[in-house]
């Protein structure tokens, strides 16, 4: 598992960090020691994970556009980061078909920004870019893709992640593996992530929530597609190793990976629907959305084989438990009045206690 003594007193930039994924790995970090600084737009929802469990509070809330490359470039300048961790983007299909040279400008302009910044930060030691499963060309295949399989995207969400991992191995090739110090840069291709806090609209958990608030029923576009279930605690524990491994040996691990779970853990829509429900006694009531939408594949597994032998990272929650953590979030919410923070901040606890039996054998090097 991630470890303190790898991230004690180091300094760390995460773009997107007042979104889902951001903010849990904010918390993540400063938990284990980090000087944590973000960059990003304002919360893209209301409510949103950020203000909900008050992730200001642990980190130097910064804002701005990273299409702006003056303005990032200015930010990096500023905080002198020794990791980044790029989230910031234009994450859902839906909205990709309906803004494309948005979806164009954020994810793939966007990530040369941040990546150009980057190049001119001296105490810059590893860069961990996130982009998605989606990433690659589906063939509706029953096996899991692999990082050697190639890259595509059907629709403008998916191309424009292709595009940043194409992107991002330009900037690798041609400003970071020769620089003296070396500088890690991998990207990061997880599957489709669950947990407390995400509100994003055409998400599945959220659309449900908002069901289960209102009494309503929740649409449903296609209750038989499989996706690769994880909870959102299980990719970010793959980031943080990572990166852990870009500071030990920047060379080796400079490079794609995959943090999907294990084999059998691609599942129907409709069968995380009816668990969840039976979290929440029976809510929310869903029926099938008739309209017809935009194409989404209808099958996606990652197969993260190499992440497992070179990493030693595996996935530590099985769906019951993701659902689980999931529901238990959100009920707090619900229910008024508890302290967000404390129960993500818990969960990350319970989480890391999940591997105490299998502790990553490696550390990191010292901070600078």
């Amino acid at each position: 598992m991630p470890g303190a003594a790898a991230w004690r007193g180091r300094r760390v930039l995460v773009t997107g960090h007042t979104g889902f994924k951001g903010g849990w790995l904010s918390i993540w970090l400063a938990s284990l020691g980090a000087k944590v600084a973000g960059y990003a737009l304002d919360p893209p929802t209301q409510p949103s994970f950020f203000e909900s469990a008050r992730v200001a509070d642990v980190l130097a809330d910064h804002r701005g556009d990273i299409r702006d490359t003056a303005a990032t470039r200015r930010a990096v300048e500023a905080f002198d980061p020794e990791v980044v961790f790029h989230l910031a983007a234009q994450p859902i299909v839906k909205e990709g078909y309906r803004a494309p040279v948005d979806t164009y400008a954020t994810n793939v302009v966007g990530t040369a920004s941040v990546l150009d910044a980057c190049r001119h930060a001296p105490a810059l030691a590893a860069i961990v870019v996130v982009t998605t499963d989606k990433c690659y060309e589906n063939r509706e295949w029953e096996r899991g893709y692999v990082e050697g399989d190639a890259l595509g995207g059907h629709d403008p969400y998916s191309n424009s992640k292709a595009c940043a991992e194409l992107v991002s191995d330009a900037f690798r090739r041609s400003y970071f593996a020769g620089r003296t110090p070396s500088v890690g840069l991998a990207t990061a291709r997880a599957g489709n992530v669950i947990g407390g806090g995400d509100w994003a609209a055409d998400r599945l958990v959220p659309d449900l929530v908002r069901a289960a608030m209102s009494g309503t029923e929740a649409l449903i576009r296609n209750p038989r597609a499989t996706r690769p279930w994880q909870h959102v605690l299980d990719p970010l524990a793959g980031y943080l190793l990572l990166a852990e491994a870009l500071l030990r040996e920047p060379a080796r691990h400079s490079e794609a990976w995959n943090f999907g779970p294990d084999a059998g853990g691609d599942r129907a829509v409709a069968e995380v629907v009816e668990r969840l429900a039976a979290r929440w006694q029976g809510r929310p009531r869903w029926r099938l959305d008739g309209v017809t939408h935009p194409h989404e594949a209808g099958k996606l597994m990652l197969d993260s084989a190499k992440a497992h032998a070179r990493l030693a990272w595996k996935p530590r929650l099985a769906l019951d438990d993701a659902v689980r953590l999931t529901a238990d979030w959100y009920a707090q919410y619900m229910a008024g009045g508890a302290d967000l923070r404390a129960e993500s901040e818990s969960q990350v606890r319970y989480y890391s206690s999940l591997a105490q039996k299998r502790p990553n054998p490696q550390s990191a090097p010292e901070s600078r």
